[in-house]
């Protein structure tokens, strides 16, 4: 049986690679969910629409994976990536991994165009939050 961090492992390295099809039969339950900014996916088919979207969003991209860390059966990852025409700077996915395969999967960023200054950016107020340890 894999570990949570080699199903991980794997996963980004196929990712990157573009083998989605390769991922799903290694990585993926049949019956994997994936909560998502844009919607909720199901299975083997809602993978693959997962992906045909974050295609759209960034085409032919390169990605950066800032930080992998798994913990017992999750895994998380924060991640960028940049597109001629759009980037994403605020990538992050967590992983449920059970009997070493990827049951759920949350996924969260967004695709911003480049050249356009985001109304969140003129207008940041943001401030950091301080966590107790």
């Amino acid at each position: 049986m894999r570990s949570t961090r080699e199903v991980l492992d794997d996963h980004l390295a196929l990712a990157r690679q573009g083998d989605l099809e390769t991922d799903i039969k290694r990585n993926f339950a049949d019956d994997c969910v994936l909560l998502t900014s844009f919607g909720v996916f199901y299975g083997v088919e809602g993978l693959k629409q997962k992906y045909a979207l974050l295609q759209e969003h960034l085409p032919h991209a390169t990605y950066v994976y800032e930080h992998v860390l798994d913990h017992g059966e999750m895994g998380f990852l924060k991640w960028s990536g940049d597109s001629d025409i759009s980037y994403v700077d605020d990538g992050a996915d967590s992983y449920l991994i059970e009997n070493g395969k990827i049951r759920v999967m949350t996924i969260h960023y967004t695709p911003k165009r480049k050249g356009e200054v985001s109304q969140d950016r003129r207008n940041s107020t943001v401030q950091p939050i301080r966590m107790q340890p």
